[in-house]
C-alpha cells in the first residue's frame, strides 16, 4: 500500500495505527505501558477459571494493584478467616487492594464441587472478592501462580489460608502463614505499606 504523496515516516505511523486497531491482534510490546496502563508483571501472566461461572480470567487485569493471594478451604478450623478477608477487601478495595481466593483440596478440607464452594462462600460469608476454581497450591500439583509465589518467597502453603501479599509492581512478595489473622497488625502494616508504594 503506497501513496506517492505520503512521506515514508507518515506511512509507517499510519500502518502502525491501523495494526493497533485490527481486532484479534496482539498489542506491540510496551504498548500498555506507553498508554499509561501498568505492564503485566511475569507473576501475573496466568489465566484461571472464575469460581462462579468457570470463565477464563487473566490475572493481568490486576496489574498495578496490591494483591492478597490466599488458598482457601470450606471445612477448616481457619475457614472463619473468609469473613476477615472479605472485610479487608471492602476496607482497602478503593485504595487498590484485591484479595484473590484459590480453593484447594491439598489438605483434604475442600471436597465440594466448584458450584458448592461458590455457594458456600457467598451464602455463609458474603464473599465478593475474586475466587477461582479449585486447584493445587502446594508441592508438585501446585498451580503456576503458587509455584512462582513459593519460589519468590521460599515458602509454600503448609495448610489452608496461607497468604501472600504482592506489591503493585508484581515483584515484591511477602508471605504470611495460616495462623496470621486478616486483622493481624503486622499483616495490615505490610498491606498498607504496599498500598503506599513502599
Amino acid at each position: 500500500m503506497k501513496h506517492p504523496s505520503l512521506k515514508p515516516w507518515l506511512m509507517l505511523a499510519l500502518l502502525a495505527g491501523m495494526a493497533a486497531l485490527t481486532p484479534g491482534r496482539a498489542a506491540p510490546p510496551g504498548a500498555a505501558a506507553a498508554q499509561g496502563a501498568p505492564a503485566c508483571a511475569p507473576l501475573l501472566q496466568h489465566s484461571f477459571l472464575r469460581l462462579q461461572d468457570e470463565k477464563p480470567q487473566t490475572l493481568c487485569q490486576y496489574s498495578g494493584k496490591v494483591l492478597v493471594v490466599v488458598n482457601t478451604a470450606s471445612f477448616c478450623g481457619f475457614t472463619r478467616q473468609y469473613a476477615g478477608l472479605e472485610a479487608l477487601y471492602a476496607r482497602y478495595r478503593d485504595q487498590g487492594l484485591v484479595v484473590l481466593g484459590f480453593p484447594s483440596n491439598d489438605f483434604s478440607q475442600e471436597s465440594g464441587s466448584n458450584r458448592e464452594i461458590a455457594d458456600f462462600c457467598e451464602n455463609t460469608f458474603g464473599v465478593k472478592f475474586p475466587m477461582f476454581v479449585k486447584s493445587g497450591v502446594s508441592g508438585t500439583t501446585a498451580n503456576p501462580l503458587f509455584r512462582q509465589l513459593a519460589r519468590q518467597t521460599g515458602q509454600r502453603p503448609r495448610w489452608n489460608f496461607h497468604k501472600y501479599v504482592v506489591a503493585r509492581d508484581g515483584q515484591r512478595v511477602t508471605s504470611f502463614n495460616t495462623a496470621t489473622d486478616p486483622h493481624d497488625p503486622a499483616f495490615l502494616k505490610d498491606i498498607e505499606e504496599k498500598l503506599l508504594g513502599r
